[in-house]
Formats: structure tokens, C-alpha cells, sequence
């Protein structure tokens, strides 16, 4: 079960530019609270999602087709308009 949720979390950083914004500031906490809603994962596990390197993960998202993109609408952007 753990795989499984180390995968929802990644594929919650590539695809929810929240998520990954929040991540980005702060990454133990937000693994935490992910944790706290049903995500159970190790502490072997969090400790490697916490290293994970944040710029990648943004251009991983980048490279996602927008259409499976959640895009965060009620944060300034710090990286240019947003896509039409």
C-alpha cells in the first residue's frame, strides 16, 4: 500500500501546481498533512519525498500536457501569466 502512495504523492506534485507550490516551501509539512488526510507513509518515505529537488519537479509538470494540470487560480504566479 505505501508504493501507492508514494506514487500519489508524485503524481500530486507534477499535476496540482498547489500542492507543489506548497511542497516547494515547505516539504515535511506538507507530506505531514498529506500523511494526516490517509496517505500513510514511512518516514524512510517522506524523508526521500522531502529530498526531492523541486526545480525538477516543476519542469517535469511543465512537460504534462495542461489538460491533466490542475493550475492554481487564486495564487499570484511568480512564473508568468497564465496558459489560455
Amino acid at each position: 500500500m505505501s508504493q501507492r502512495n508514494v506514487e500519489r504523492v508524485i503524481g500530486r506534485l507534477v499535476t496540482d501546481e498547489k500542492f507543489r507550490r506548497r511542497f516547494e516551501s515547505d516539504p515535511v509539512n506538507t507530506l505531514e498533512e498529506m500523511s494526516a488526510t490517509g496517505a500513510e507513509l514511512t518516514d524512510v518515505e517522506k524523508r526521500a519525498l522531502a529530498g526531492l529537488d523541486a526545480r525538477l519537479l516543476a519542469r517535469f509538470a511543465d512537460a504534462i500536457d495542461p489538460r491533466l494540470q490542475k493550475i492554481c487560480l487564486t495564487e499570484e504566479r511568480t512564473d508568468g501569466p497564465l496558459p489560455h
